[in-house]
């Protein structure tokens, strides 16, 4: 119900009830009244009346008191007057022939000696009627013991009395007409006065009920018109300011995180309050997007959260992210669909031996096919009903990754609304992903031999424990080899250092090419090499071994004038196999190898409990 609705129905209610109460009130007073009135006239005419039978006695002229009744039927309203005669005068004087008949009420006041009055519904209407006792007594004016033979206070008859209350009473409903008219012309005056008073603030509570209704829209142009100089015209005004206001900062708001997104400003038609809120809410996501990338440890858990993102978010299931291989013309495939190192399945497989292929990857900037068909020859020729978007992931100046979305062709405008909010998080991911791309380079620095290009002592301190858990997890062996060449010092004192690079570099390239990728060869330190082979036991290692020493053996380094042979040594131990600790492990290799120089270098030689004792040097 609104709120005039709501006045003029209160206001209304509050006049009826007024005027019922008013009417009732009224009426109820009246009809005391009257019967008040009509006792004390009752009253005056029983003491007249007593007066008059008193003096007639006194004067002996009885005869005379009902001609003075019957002058009475003419005061007007008059219906009865009569007289009743105790016992007590009848036996003094017997009975009289003016007195009238009585009933059981005037038998009841002569025997009480108390006034009884009543109303009674007749025929022709209301009747008041009075019964008083006329009680002897010696003081005023008549001194009844002087006739009659009584005590004083006996009640010697008595005098009823009745009135008609038709006249009174319709005098009292017409004064209470006119009272009922009077108030209703003063509360038909009320009330308009109400209304009029009313009414400015009903328009108000309108306008502003229709001002918030279109602010919830977004709609925030707001003018409320001042009706009064009070405080429902200064609630006008407060509102249009604070609309104003609202609608001034969400602009501002609006157009910087359009900036920021590099999206065009809200339309007058679009909700400014639910599109602000929503391009906050992207803005706000993406910074804890960038928050959480900043304690990832590495590039694949980045690019395993920005799938999730691309999952959760944006409700993109067909996807591919591909890495660029850094000084050179290749890429990678990272994840695909939301499968780390799956192959590459929404592009021609051209493209990650010749990125140049890569249309993103070569001009530097996103490829929409939404916006361009088929301009892209390289993507998934057998997906003629899908459309690809590629966002090229700028690092250090050039394209480090690319991002491509692959959707559907009702997906078309979906994906342009959420575009500018995807941008933001590539461009708050790529910094953090060139940093991690930096520190493993540096990472890798620092664990890698700079001359031969093997892993170094570092690495293997680091990644030990991975490799044991790794072999424990599979329960499998690990094949632990200590290398050393032979007269090594040899060299470098006879053809110098370069020359001994030559021959280490030689050296790590037949050691690499003789073992498995998920084997680790170690420069573990000067012309010692260590090699952890996995899953490997017993013959298989020894076969690795041999063919290093044979390979080493055959191997010759074209120096400045002179050709370089050497021989290696190299000693086997077995993890859990010989010690259920893993660097015990290393120092039996260690041991063993030392055995294989003492018994004549240039072999291979596995490691036996008899080896270790307190003189074992190393």
């Amino acid at each position: 119900m609104k709120l005039g609705t709501k006045v003029t129905a209160f206001s209304i209610a509050m006049t009826v009830s007024m005027i019922v109460i008013i009417v009732v009130v009224s009426f109820l007073s009246f009809r005391q009244f009257t019967i008040a009135t009509e006792r004390e006239h009752i009253a005056s005419i029983a003491e007249i009346v007593g007066i008059s039978l008193s003096e007639s006695m006194l004067h002996n002229s009885v005869e005379n008191r009902n001609d003075f009744l019957g002058h009475l039927a003419t005061v007007e309203g008059l219906r009865t007057a009569r007289v009743v005669r105790a016992d007590n005068v009848s036996k003094q004087f017997g009975n009289g022939k003016i007195e009238q008949f009585s009933d059981e009420i005037d038998a009841r006041v002569m025997r009480d000696g108390r006034p009884y009055y009543e109303l009674t519904e007749e025929r022709d209407g209301l009747v008041f009627r009075g019964t008083l006792p006329y009680v002897a007594t010696r003081t005023g004016h008549i001194n009844c013991l002087q006739c009659h033979n009584v005590a004083e206070g006996t009640v010697l008859g008595a005098i009823t009395i009745s009135m008609s209350m038709s006249e009174m009473l319709r005098s009292a409903y017409m004064t209470s007409a006119v009272m009922v008219l009077a108030i209703i012309f003063f509360m038909l005056v009320m009330l308009w006065f109400f209304r009029r008073l009313v009414k400015p603030v009903i328009t108000t509570a309108q306008d502003v009920q229709e001002t918030v209704e279109r602010a919830i829209q977004g709609d925030f142009h707001a003018n409320i018109e001042r009706r009064t100089d009070d405080e429902i015209g200064q609630v006008a005004v407060d509102l249009n300011s604070l609309l104003k206001f609202i609608q001034n900062g969400l602009s501002t708001i609006s157009q910087d995180v359009a900036q920021l997104l590099q999206q065009t400003p809200v339309h007058e038609h679009e909700n400014l309050l639910n599109s602000t809120i929503s391009r906050v809410s992207g803005l706000i996501d993406a910074a804890h997007f960038k928050q959480a990338i900043e304690e990832d440890e590495t590039k694949l858990e980045i690019y395993r959260r920005l799938s999730s993102v691309l999952q959760q978010r944006f409700a993109i299931s067909s996807f591919s992210i591909y890495e660029v291989v850094p000084n050179t013309d290749t890429m990678s495939t990272l994840v695909v669909d939301g499968e780390t190192g799956a192959p590459c399945r929404w592009c021609d497989p051209q493209i990650l031996v010749h990125s140049g292929s890569c249309r993103a990857r070569r001009t530097g900037h996103a490829i929409s096919s939404i916006e361009s068909p088929g301009i892209c020859y390289a993507f998934a020729p057998d997906a003629p009903d899908r459309l690809h978007v590629c966002i090229p992931i700028i690092q250090s100046g050039s394209v480090g990754s690319v991002l491509q979305l692959v959707v559907g062709k009702d997906e078309a405008e979906r994906v342009n609304d959420f575009l500018p909010y995807l941008n933001v998080y590539l461009r708050e991911a790529a910094p953090v992903i060139e940093a991690k791309r930096l520190m493993d380079t540096l990472r890798a620095s620092t664990l890698t031999d700079a001359m031969t290009g093997l892993h170094n002592r570092r690495f293997l301190e680091e990644f030990a424990e991975t490799l044991v858990s790794s072999s424990q997890r599979r329960k499998s062996q690990l094949a632990i080899l200590m290398l050393d060449l032979d007269y090594f010092k040899m060299v470098n004192d006879t053809y110098g250092h370069d020359a001994g690079d030559m021959v280490l570099k030689a050296l790590a390239r037949i050691m690499q090419a003789s073992v498995r990728a998920s084997d680790v060869v170690i420069r573990y330190g000067g012309e010692e090499f260590l090699i952890i082979m996995q899953d490997t036991a017993g013959e298989a290692a020894d076969a690795v071994a041999e063919k290093i020493r044979a390979a080493v053996e055959g191997m010759k380094v074209q120096l400045p004038g002179a050709v370089l042979q050497k021989t290696i040594s190299i000693g086997i131990a077995e993890f859990p196999l010989d010690s259920d600790t893993f660097w015990q492990a290393v120092k039996y290799a260690d041991v063993a190898m030392y055995n294989a120089k003492e018994s004549g270098r240039n072999r291979v030689v596995r490691f036996r409990p008899e080896m270790w004792n307190d003189d074992v040097r190393y």
